[in-house]
């Protein structure tokens, strides 16, 4: 709290509500108790973009500078320099770990990282063509029934952690899998986390996959700038969910179903699909540039420009790099990579698009990118669930911890009918 304070006054009297300094600067006015205080006065704020719903030490965000840090870490040093293991680490924990607890942490991965076999069962019985993510929804829900739920104890909490964190991987490589009739492979104790899942993936008996280097570091790299963002819809889905004091993978559940959207996690799979059916149609990069000029055309240009970010997303920098690197190095030709190589030269020169700040976001770069090393569209959403998983269970680890836990129950305000009689249904006309 600062010594400042926001008057509000309502029916000719004054109510003061105190200022909250946020570490970087922001502040908030605590309304807490506007409802009490003013006999049942609340505000209405749609979408909720000016209304802060926790005090939070994991993610830090500024959408006019372009601003992205994890516990205070730039997210540029930590694409850089870390690894998606290490940073799940300190989203969870709160700090970067010491080699002894790096070491602790992957024995714990490789520990949790195989499924009870009946888990299969459930898999082979969801309808041919079900979409991956609801497949993923409902199986990490369904682990609550074949491991024992969270306890109080610390060392119960990181395996319940860690085998929440490595099993995902496992379901989402055996889903696409056993979707595809394929026979399922199981993780290796001597892959890392990211060269695991590549390997659960891709590999077969036929033709074993090689695992590139490059490749591995570019999904290290997709993992990381996903892994947070602060109160986004699933985020909050994973903190609204888990006031209700449910176990872990119930929330983490509801957080997966939120994501699925083509708004939130589904972007990168719409900007595929959009860049296909640009190709189907034939039409040119000049055609469809002139369509999402026109104000009177509904046509959207899926992966530019982003709600929060009013300058150059930080996140999308770093993609293009390791985009530009990947398809580099596998010397790719696709119809579909070439059309959005023209589409992001265009809008990064146009001044529609500079003076909008319509630049090419994370979204549009990572289902490139995830298409370069070979992940099924279908597949995209589920990447991005895997790479949320640790700042999704970070937010959950916070808000059941912190000193402010409320169930959480927005308000409304009534605009239906006034009170009138029940009619019996023969006097109805």
């Amino acid at each position: 709290m600062t010594k400042e304070y926001v008057e509000l006054i309502y029916q000719g009297k004054t109510y003061k509500f105190p200022v909250i300094l946020g570490t970087e600067g922001e502040k908030a006015f605590d309304i807490s108790n506007l409802r009490q205080s003013t006999g049942g006065l609340i505000t209405m704020d749609p979408g909720f973009a000016n209304t802060g719903s926790c005090c939070s030490s994991i993610t830090y965000m500024n959408g006019e500078k372009g601003i992205l840090k994890y516990r205070g870490i730039p997210i540029e040093q930590l694409a850089k320099y870390s690894s998606f293991k290490e940073t799940g680490y300190l989203l969870v924990n709160g700090a970067l770990p010491t080699r002894k607890e790096l070491n602790r942490f992957s024995v714990l991965l490789n520990d949790q990282s195989l499924v009870h076999e009946d888990m299969h069962t459930f898999f082979q019985n969801f309808p041919r063509g079900s979409h991956p993510m609801g497949i993923l929804s409902s199986m990490v829900n369904a682990l609550r029934g074949f491991y024992p739920e969270l306890q109080t104890l610390e060392e119960e909490i990181n395996i319940t952690v860690t085998r929440l964190l490595s099993k995902i991987r496992t379901l989402a490589a055996m889903s696409y899998k056993i979707s595809r009739g394929y026979s399922v492979v199981y993780p290796r104790p001597d892959l890392s986390y990211c060269a695991n899942f590549l390997n659960m993936m891709f590999d077969n008996v036929v033709k074993p996959y090689h695992i590139d280097k490059d490749v591995v570091r570019a999904l290290n790299v997709f993992w990381i700038l996903h892994a947070d963002h602060e109160q986004n819809c699933s985020t909050s889905a994973v903190r609204m969910v888990g006031s209700g004091r449910v176990n872990l993978y119930a929330a983490i559940s509801a957080g997966i179903a939120a994501l699925w959207g083509p708004l939130h996690g589904g972007a990168n799979q719409a900007v595929i699909e959009m860049l296909a059916e640009i190709v189907e149609r034939g039409d040119s990069v000049k055609t469809i540039i002139k369509k999402a000029k026109d104000k009177n055309d509904p046509y959207r240009l899926m992966g530019f420009g982003h709600r929060v970010y009013k300058t150059y997303d930080p996140r999308a920098k770093i993609m293009k790099e390791m985009c530009d690197k990947v398809l580099a190095k596998l010397d790719i030709h696709d119809s579909l990579l070439d059309i959005a190589k023209e589409l992001e030269e265009v809008a990064l020169n146009d001044d529609y698009f500079i003076e909008r700040n319509l630049y090419p976001n994370v979204d549009f770069y990572s289902g490139i990118i995830l298409r370069a090393i070979g992940i099924p569209t279908n597949m995209f959403t589920v990447m991005f669930a895997i790479g949320r998983l640790p700042g999704w269970i970070a937010q959950w680890k916070e808000s059941m911890d912190g000193p402010n836990w409320k169930l959480q129950r927005p308000r409304q305000i009534f605009i239906g009918p006034p009170e009138k009689e029940y009619i019996p249904i023969d006097e109805r006309k």
